[in-house]
């Protein structure tokens, strides 16, 4: 695949503070790239340096692009937008700043606010809209010229459940003609959208490759949870047979089980639950997941 952006050794440093650590990786053209981490992990300092909007201390980022300043959208972490402009007039603004043609512009300020539900409040003021509209509308803008290559960091903050289906269709819609950069720290929002996922923790690059590639090479495991109406230590766990996999106590009544072969170790479970006569309240497989992995690279959940 051709490759459309490559990060080569990037180090920023603000103080004694690395917010990016030595990092590289390759985006190839036409993918959905998921930039992952949790808040303060170096993801917006990464894509700034990546957008030419910082300078990193060490490192380049090397593009196959045309033109990179007409061909890079961005949808900054924090919504930008005049307040005293209608939604149309800053679509048009923006695009005007691109040099689009006066037809072309409308025609795709329409299709965009179309596509964002933004259409009836075409004429209203920004600072008029819901924060989640107001979201939508940065977006809108990030894509006003149709760029190549797109940055969206967090795209879908603070959108109600409604809204983010719509920006998640929309931006798989943009894999037709352009690249995206999508940075979040909801893994499950990342699972369903991207097409290869770079994780990134303090600086630095913990592993890359598509959800599945990044499954298998984890070593981790799927889970089976159970929630019991007594002490699950004492009522369920010294029935268990040859204990069969690691098991962590979540509560006094619950725990889970990290389990390479889940029917049998299901199927242990089910047995002491019949034959100690245990109520239970709860009891689920779940698929291991890209949080369940990054917890054992880092010892802590994704949304801190």
């Amino acid at each position: 695949m051709e490759v459309i952006l490559k990060a080569e050794s990037l180090y920023k440093k603000f103080g004694d503070t690395v917010a990016v650590n030595n990092i590289s990786f390759e985006v190839f053209m036409g993918e959905i790239f998921g930039f992952l981490g949790p808040n303060g992990a170096g993801k917006t300092t990464t894509i700034k340096i990546m957008s030419g909007l910082l300078k990193p201390n060490r490192g380049n980022v090397v593009f196959n692009l045309e033109s990179q300043k007409e061909s890079i959208g961005i949808c900054p972490q924090h919504i930008v937008v005049w307040e005293n402009l209608t939604c149309y007039e800053q679509l048009v603004y923006m695009g005007k700043m691109y040099q689009m043609s006066s037809t072309g512009l409308k025609n795709r300020a329409h299709e965009l606010l179309d596509a964002f539900g933004l259409m009836e409040k075409k004429n209203k003021l920004a600072k008029t809209l819901s924060g989640g509209m107001q979201r939508r509308l940065n977006i809108a803008l990030a894509l006003i010229h149709s760029p190549a290559l797109v940055f969206l960091d967090e795209p879908q903050a603070g959108l109600d459940p409604q809204s983010r289906v719509l920006v998640r269709e929309y931006i798989r819609s943009l894999k037709k003609n352009s690249t995206v950069i999508l940075t979040t720290h909801d893994m499950e929002e990342a699972e369903k959208l991207s097409d290869r996922i770079c994780i990134i923790d303090q600086g630095k690059l913990l592993v890359t490759g598509t959800t599945e590639e990044i499954k298998k090479t984890s070593g981790q495991e799927d889970v089976i949870e159970i929630q019991i109406k007594g002490d699950i230590k004492k009522e369920l766990i010294p029935f268990l047979k040859n204990d069969p996999s690691r098991y962590e106590l979540t509560s006094e009544n619950s725990a889970s089980f990290k389990i390479s072969d889940p029917y049998a170790t299901l199927d242990n479970i089910l047995g002491v639950i019949k034959e100690q006569n245990i109520s239970v309240d709860d009891l689920r497989l779940r698929k291991k997941s890209l949080e369940d992995i990054f917890i054992a690279m880092t010892g802590r959940r994704l949304r801190e």
